[in-house]
């Protein structure tokens, strides 16, 4: 499997999406369903261990609701 190096993006997304998700008291598998994406893929992306594409980021936003820069912007 190629792995991609870890940039410090790929950080700040996983910091702000666990934030989020724990400001709101959701599950994984609870973020998953509101964004119709697997929560195996946002497991991994929460771990900084894969990337995500924008079209997820924007998708998990939207589960967020929540403009896409946020999940990029550090803190």
């Amino acid at each position: 499997m190629k792995t991609t190096p870890r940039s410090p993006l790929r950080d700040i997304v996983a910091r702000n999406m666990r934030r989020l998700r724990a400001e709101r008291g959701w599950s994984q598998e609870y973020l998953a369903n509101e964004c119709g994406l697997n929560r195996t893929y946002l497991s991994a992306v929460e771990r900084s261990e894969q990337n995500i594409s924008i079209d997820n980021l924007y998708r998990v936003a939207q589960g967020f609701g929540v403009e896409s820069w946020t999940l990029l912007k550090a803190e």
